[in-house]
């Protein structure tokens, strides 16, 4: 019994295998439909894709195409094919406004550009191009099924810019361009005034505008140790309990120290 199962299991693969190379090479685009979707709906996308491409120019505008263009945009989804997904879908909500998979299309093509997204420290070129696409689809779409998850996506999606931006900032403090980091980090917090990262921000004002206070010429150093007096008051008026409070106060201490020459 057990050795009749296993050529009959053998039978049945071969004989998909078989039907489906035929189909690939069947010159009738309505056989290649019928395989198409058989495979489809296996879930065989893979092979389903490679009938799809055969017949997608000559279905524009068939009866079925409507349904075939969706199950393509689907296969390039479901193996996870995102340029080609986000491109398929998009077109699929031109060319069928009416259809009942609209809304749905519409989601998973601004969905598609979303998984193109890059970790934060690379180009964000394509985050910017899924943060668009998503809230095309918040704005046209306010009452959708989807809406939970695309806020939750785009939400991700800006974090990662926010992130991106703050560690640009940063990155000039890193390097000790104290100019280009005040002015970096006061742009960061006024584009970003809700943002997670403002202490940190904040800190890091602080620190570029002591360091280049201490390290100025004369000429310019009283002016710049009372900015960096008032980078301290703002880190302070954020969160007096900062974690970075002993490091702030003792910058502080030698901003008092600096002013008293000054003050003479």
């Amino acid at each position: 019994m057990k050795k009749f199962l296993s050529i009959l299991i053998i039978l049945v693969v071969f004989s998909s295998c078989s039907e489906y190379q035929k189909a690939l090479k069947n010159e009738d685009v309505g056989a290649k439909f019928e395989a198409a979707t058989k495979q489809y709906e296996k879930g065989k996308y893979a092979k389903a894709i490679r009938l799809f491409e055969q017949i997608a120019p000559a279905y524009r505008g068939k009866p079925q195409a409507e349904k075939m263009f969706y199950m393509y945009s689907q296969s390039y989804y479901k193996t996870e094919q995102y340029y080609l997904a986000g491109y398929q879908f998009e077109s699929f909500a031109s060319s069928y406004p009416k259809s009942e998979k609209l809304e749905e299309a519409a989601f998973l093509g601004a969905k598609s550009y979303s998984m193109l997204s890059p970790v934060y420290s690379i180009d964000q070129t394509d985050t910017t191009k899924a943060i668009e696409k998503l809230q095309s689809f918040i704005d046209t779409y306010p009452n959708s099924t989807y809406l939970e998850e695309a806020n939750a996506v785009l939400k991700t999606l800006t974090g990662k810019i926010e992130k991106k931006v703050f560690e640009n900032a940063k990155q000039y403090n890193t390097i000790s361009d104290y100019k280009s980091a005040i002015i970096a980090l006061d742009n960061f917090i006024a584009d970003f005034p809700g943002t997670p990262y403002k202490e940190e921000a904040l800190y890091y004002k602080l620190d570029s505008a002591y360091n280049l206070a201490i390290n100025s010429v004369p000429s310019k150093m009283q002016e710049r140790l009372e900015n960096a007096r008032l980078a301290y008051s703002g880190l302070m008026k954020f969160n007096a309990n900062t974690t970075r409070k002993a490091k702030a106060d003792n910058m502080l201490a030698e901003i008092e120290k600096n002013l008293q020459q000054f003050q003479k």
